[in-house]
């Protein structure tokens, strides 16, 4: 498995925050206290009592995401493998990489790898990390490694019973132009192709 100069990727650090009740300093604001308005098995809602950067009391909602991967699949040919799914938020079909949410006990590449076969029915001998986004900064928590996933083969895809999933096969180029078009809008998928763009060529 190749590897690629990251920093180091910890979920628990990325997602580690303020206790409630604590009064802490947070940056330049100050929890005085943490309410969690909201849970499921993919997010949590929390809305903290705080002293604004100017002193003044106020709120602040912060929505806090599981953790995920993406993963962009190329093959020996060049070829990148992406999923067409309706994506009920945006309420359109979208094109993007694989992602998916890190399950409990599960580290990223280990997701990635779970990904990558359940959406698209691949597996890959070459892994390369290619770092972590966080696609939001201002009010939600939503850490996202990367992997651009080499050495394909095909194992037969296990959708979940939620997903209609269509394998999407595009020359490198054609997918980065569609980045550049903005037909590919999700953001953890266009900084994965764009690295990965530099990341191949380099390797090429």
């Amino acid at each position: 498995m190749r590897t690629a100069r990251t920093p180091p990727f910890s979920i628990e650090a990325i997602l580690s925050e303020p206790a409630p009740d604590s009064h802490l300093g947070y940056g330049p604001w100050k929890i005085l206290k943490r309410h969690e308005v909201y849970r499921d098995p993919w997010l949590r809602v929390t809305k903290d009592d705080v002293l604004r950067p100017d002193g003044s009391p106020g709120t602040f909602s912060v929505s806090h995401m599981k953790a995920g991967v993406c993963v962009l699949a190329v093959d020996d040919t060049g070829f990148c493998h992406l999923t067409e799914e309706f994506h009920y938020a945006v309420g359109r079909v979208t094109l993007e990489c694989v992602s998916g949410g890190i399950d409990p006990g599960e580290d990223d590449l280990s997701t990635a790898k779970r990904e990558l076969g359940e959406e698209l029915g691949l597996a890959a001998r070459n892994w390369t990390p290619l770092g972590v986004v966080d696609p939001f900064t201002a009010i939600a928590v939503s850490p996202t490694k990367l992997w651009l996933a080499e050495g394909l083969e095909g194992i037969g895809a296990k959708p979940e019973p939620t997903e209609r999933i269509r394998h999407v096969r595009l020359p490198f180029d054609e997918v980065l132009e569609k980045v550049m078009n903005s037909e590919i809008t999700h953001a953890p998928s266009v900084a994965l192709i764009l690295k990965a763009s530099r990341t191949v060529r380099q390797m090429q």
